[in-house]
């Protein structure tokens, strides 16, 4: 139906566009070569004329631009024309930028901002000898014979169309409007049932399908959202007010909010109108207020947030309890009806089998708590929260009650800002390179001689050859592409291995001579999954992260090449009492930072959510300039023995609390570190848990507030841990961090186990 709805529209819009008045051209099968220039303001557009791709830009940011394929019918006006897909999700460019199908078939995104490819399809290798963008706003890679050998149907960005699948290895996430809003993500479990998740660690809507393996979910085009089966029947459908209906374009949307809704064209009213949303709620998407407050329902029937404690006069405004301790005539709790209060990122200390009035008592003794929940429900439990910024949603169909502490004669508290400003001075070091060349001997007869003389110089021809092309990959500044190299031509890098930086990794000299690090795997994965997993990991860039530049896969040979850290691994810095003196408190600051920003682009910067696996000091190298850069993450991608379920975001946080320990004390594998630095944060002697080995002073408020946030991410609990942009923001001095309990203490009890699934509605056993 849809092609013969696109072959009866075809034509008129081909009449309008040979007049020009829809846009500059129009583009069935996209050859290659084929260029889009931002400033050109020109489009391939779908042979219906539904779907155009090309770059546009929002009102937001009125001189950055993203790449991708929007709605572009003639009936929906430009302002309602919406993006359905967009290269890199969040990638924005500068108004120089183009797009390029190269000849040899890959697609190349170019920033004039950075003045490098932020983006490419690394479909070299797939024989591409066309693009196209179908009718239903697919955007394609065909080969000679019209085969798909690439989409964009298989990359979705927040949105999905009719006639597209979306199965247990695809994510929409939302669009990062805030800092909130890109927490929010859409998939799949192993179990076959879709789930809105925030952050990764929270699921606050699951569809109640039966459970089951290898299913697929296939928006139709009549308005229906189902999940199918291996025989392509729906085993769970939910359906749009108007299914059924003559609607020409529809579309599903993860929006900024958290909520999944489908919306469908009206043609009357000219206007977008979602007909069936997941949370029928909205205060019951998690996080909706964030910290600003308290979600409640106006009488207009809109979600709004209201503080009723106290805003801080922040950039970002967040709820905040005043602290208690600081009272002076007294305690009292206010009561809040109807109202459940949750932190962001840490679980309460949970009561059971209690009244209300024994919950207020427990509450009001306790110095650490500044608010509790009692669930009202005839459950008896009592839910202690010792933060002093909350979130929550207050509705009359909630029987719970929430007990905020406060003064009986209150005083404002504004927390306290700092963002520290650590110097870094240059440090220029120089390196030394040695190539070894083998001579053959000539003896024997005079025939001998002539066969071992001609075989030398084929031999070095050859080599000389081999040696051009790995030069060529490095010659263009602006190239993010990986340069694939043989054994051979890994030996000759690296001298036959001579220069050993570490157990399996050695320093080598690119021809241009630029220097690199080359790991050796010892792995013998299999290839194309290796060729693959490579290709994800050489598609990161990260100001913080070590890039890779090329690898090998040859018979059972398995290297990575990396760029190369002048002044090595944190690791030595650490151990060595001279090289230590050159971290001080104000490097060693800014190397938390940094090592922290890197992860969180890994956990939530990428398309697809990337964890290290194997955060330590010796994979954290410092650059000529003192910069802290992450190494070897995302192996466990690549090694046949890890198991890719053995890293998580949680133990990424675990493993940074470790380093940020490790790098403040100077003290390295010391099982107790944790419990003797806890133990001397909280006796008020922090200044003994630092190195003394540091020179020049410590910033006191700095070393609390890392302290901080270095035993929340060792919480032994790991719903307790915070995400690592949670950790960024504190460490940026822009978020502040309550005190933590013992790092080495479980916090949940056996109650929490058992009341761990969570469905349609928020689970009050998490708050």
């Amino acid at each position: 139906m849809l092609e013969l709805n696109g072959f009866l529209l075809k034509w008129p819009l081909l009449l309008c566009l040979s007049v020009g008045l829809l846009l500059p051209s129009v583009a069935s099968q996209i050859p290659l070569g084929s260029k889009l220039f931002v400033f050109d303001n020109k489009f391939w557009v779908s042979p219906n004329g539904d779907f155009a791709f090309g770059f546009f830009n929002g009102s937001e940011h009125p001189n950055q631009f993203r790449l991708g394929v929007r709605f572009n019918s003639k009936s929906i006006p430009v302002d309602q024309q919406t993006v359905v897909w967009a290269v890199g999700a969040d990638l924005m460019v500068g108004n120089s930028s183009y797009f390029q199908l190269t000849d040899d078939g890959e697609m190349v995104l170019f920033d004039s901002l950075k003045g490098v490819n932020v983006w490419t399809s690394k479909t070299s290798q797939l024989r591409v000898a066309s693009a196209a963008l179908y009718d239903s706003g697919n955007f394609v890679l065909l080969t000679d014979k019209k085969v798909v050998v690439w989409q964009s149907f298989d990359l979705p960005s927040d949105t999905l169309l009719p006639g597209q699948n979306f199965s247990v290895f695809h994510t929409l996430r939302a669009t990062s409007q805030n800092y909130m809003s890109s927490y929010y993500s859409l998939f799949m479990n192993a179990l076959g049932q879709l789930q809105l998740r925030w952050d990764s660690h929270f699921t606050y809507w699951t569809s109640r399908s039966p459970s089951d393996s290898n299913l697929t979910v296939f928006l139709t085009f009549d308005g229906a959202l189902q999940i199918r089966d291996q025989r392509w029947e729906p085993i769970w459908s939910v359906f749009g007010e108007d299914h059924n209906d003559s609607i020409h374009y529809r579309y599903l949307r993860l929006d900024v909010d958290g909520n999944l809704r489908l919306y469908s064209w009206l043609e009357a009213s000219q206007s977008w109108r979602p007909v069936w949303h997941a949370v029928e709620n909205q205060c019951n998407v998690f996080a909706t207020c964030g910290h600003h407050g308290i979600c409640v329902y106006t009488e207009s029937g809109s979600p709004a947030c209201k503080c009723p404690f106290k805003l801080t006069n922040e950039s970002i405004p967040r709820c905040f309890i005043p602290s208690p301790q600081q009272c002076r005539s007294g305690l009292n709790m206010l009561n809040y009806k109807h109202t459940l209060l949750y932190g962001m990122y840490q679980n309460d200390d949970l009561v059971s089998r209690i009244s209300l009035h024994e919950c207020e008592s427990l509450c009001l003794n306790d110095p650490l708590c500044t608010a509790a929940t009692f669930a009202n429900d005839g459950t008896a439990r009592c839910f202690i929260k010792k933060t002093l910024y909350v979130s929550g949603y207050a509705d009359p169909s909630l029987s719970s009650v929430s007990l905020v502490k406060m003064c009986s004669d209150p005083m404002a508290v504004n927390p306290n800002l700092v963002t520290s400003s650590p110097q870094v001075t240059p440090r220029k070091g120089s390196s030394k390179f040695c190539i070894t060349c083998l001579m053959g001997a000539v003896s024997g007869t005079s025939v001998l001689f002539v066969l071992v003389q001609l075989a030398l110089v084929l031999f070095i021809y050859r080599r000389r050859s081999l040696m051009k092309k790995v030069a060529l990959g490095y010659t263009g500044t602006n190239s993010n592409g990986l340069v694939v190299l043989s054994f051979s031509e890994i030996k000759d890098v690296t001298g036959n291995f001579e220069h050993q930086i570490g157990p399996t990794m050695f320093k080598g000299m690119l021809p241009n001579n630029q220097p690199v690090a080359v790991k050796d795997m010892k792995a013998t994965t299999e290839e194309k999954k290796y060729r693959v997993a490579v290709s994800k990991i050489g598609s990161i860039h990260h100001k913080n992260l070590v890039k890779l530049k090329g690898y090998c896969c040859e018979l059972n040979h398995r290297f990575l090449i990396y760029e190369y850290a002048v002044n090595g691994s944190l690791d030595k810095y650490i151990e060595d009492s001279k090289l230590c003196k050159r971290l001080t408190w104000e490097k060693r600051a800014k190397i938390c930072l940094s090592v922290s920003r890197a992860i969180s682009y890994l956990h939530t910067g990428c398309r697809e959510f990337v964890s290290h696996g194997n955060l330590k000091c010796e994979n954290v190298v410092l650059d000529e300039n003192f910069e802290a850069k992450v190494s070897e993450f995302g192996l466990h991608r690549i090694a046949s023995e890890m198991s890719s379920s053995g890293s998580s975001a949680e133990m990424d946080v675990e493993d940074f609390g470790k380093i940020i320990l490790t790098l403040i004390s100077g003290c390295k594998g010391v099982g107790d570190l944790s419990h003797w630095a806890y133990k001397e944060w909280t006796e008020g002697n922090a200044l003994n848990v630092v190195d003394r080995r540091i020179n020049g002073g410590v910033d006191l408020e700095s070393l609390d507030r890392v302290l901080r946030i270095a035993f929340w991410c060792l919480q032994m609990d790991e719903r307790m841990r915070p995400s690592m942009r949670e950790v960024v923001k504190v460490l940026e001095g822009t978020l502040s961090v309550d005190s933590p309990p013992p790092p080495f203490t479980s916090q949940r009890l056996p109650e929490e186990e058992e009341s761990s699934e969570v469905g349609s509605e928020p689970d009050s056993s998490r708050f």
